[in-house]
């Protein structure tokens, strides 16, 4: 859990030096023990700004993106207040603060207003707003006033602690990410705790360098298999174009086709009826088959059964055509009753014989 116990609560301090407009540095403030003029709200001092102090104020505004503001007799601070515009009379490039033997020194440019009112002894002191710990060390220059009465009051000296306050949380916030961050990629590069940024630069340097091969790899396996997709295409596509086209005339249409094809099968149909009526007349023939009944029977089957039968069914001698019980000879009671002529038909008639009468009469003449 993050907490502020190692700062102290803050307390905002203005003073006063004299200003004149100079191409050297200006003294922000002074070195060593200093009181703040009459009229100060906020504390009367002492204050004490060593070296290390100063180097400390020095780290924190080197830390700043933009320039420390100057105004005319601290209107930022009352700007919330009266409602009056604060323009600036100057600007302070923090990252030229420099420590002398008398102070903190440090580049300002002045705005044209600002540095004719000064040459005019209009304004005559600069009024630095700093906080300070509870030995009165300052901890940070806020921002700058030309002013010809630096004292401040309570309302102004709160606001402008809070905003101290507001820049340390930024500064503590900003601190400790860079701690975590620190110690995870301590972490994710497998360094030791105790890594110094060296190695931490020199292990960032060689992981870079790694993935940089191994992209370079990626992409010049990415190109090869690139380059194995169009020659594969290019072979096909020659393949297609060079592929042998097909003689035409070897072919027909497929409506022909399939119309011989019909052909085909009915003559191929009426060949298996002909067979077929040709075995049939051959078993009657040789005494295999007989009867109207087995003959339709056998039609039933097929062809294939039809062979099959006859070859292996047994020969009927009394089957055989043109062979009877009787030898071919008609039985004894129906000898002579063979059909009548219209001339033997007309006799019947005559005599009033019927054709049966007329048969026996002529079978006992002939007895």
């Amino acid at each position: 859990m993050k907490t502020h116990s190692l700062h102290p609560k803050p307390r905002v301090a203005v003073c006063a030096l004299s200003v004149q407009t100079t191409n050297d540095k200006t003294r922000l403030m002074p070195a060593g023990t200093f009181h703040a003029p009459r009229g100060a709200a906020e504390g009367t001092g002492p204050w004490h700004l060593s070296a290390e102090a100063a180097q400390a104020i020095i780290k924190l505004a080197a830390g700043r993106s933009t320039d420390i503001a100057l105004d005319y007799e601290h209107q930022t601070l009352y700007a919330e207040k009266n409602g009056k515009p604060a323009p600036a009379s100057g600007w302070l490039d923090p990252r030229s603060l420099e420590w002398r033997e008398d102070g903190l020194y440090g580049s300002i440019t002045w705005t044209a207003a600002a540095s004719a009112a000064i040459d005019a002894n209009e304004y005559r002191y600069l009024s630095p707003v700093f906080p300070y710990d509870a030995n009165g060390v300052p901890l940070d220059l806020l921002h700058l006033a030309l002013t010809n009465t630096p004292a401040i009051d309570e309302g102004a000296a709160q606001l402008a602690a809070a905003r101290m306050a507001i820049t340390h949380d930024v500064n503590d916030d900003a601190q400790e990410i860079d701690t975590v961050k620190r110690e995870q990629l301590i972490l994710t590069l497998d360094l030791a705790a105790e890594a110094t940024d060296e190695q931490i630069d020199g292990a960032i340097a060689v992981l870079k360098a790694k993935a940089k091969e191994a992209d370079e790899v990626r992409q010049s396996l990415e190109l090869k298999e690139d380059a194995k997709a169009t020659d594969a295409v290019a072979v096909l596509k020659h393949a297609v174009n060079n592929a042998a086209k097909p003689d035409m005339s070897q072919y027909v249409p497929k409506a022909a086709h399939d119309e011989v094809l019909a052909v085909l099968r009915t003559g191929a149909a009426a060949n298996e009826q002909a067979e077929m009526d040709r075995l049939i007349q051959q078993g009657i023939d040789e005494g295999k088959i007989s009867g109207p009944h087995y003959v339709a029977h056998l039609r039933a089957q097929g062809l294939a059964a039809l062979k099959s039968y006859m070859e292996d069914a047994p020969v009927i001698a009394a089957l055989k055509a043109g062979q009877t019980q009787t030898q071919g000879k008609q039985p004894k009671e129906d000898q002579g009753k063979e059909e009548l002529t219209e001339t033997q038909l007309a006799v019947c008639k005559a005599m009033g014989l019927t054709p049966e009468q007329y048969q026996a009469a002529k079978v006992e003449g002939q007895s």
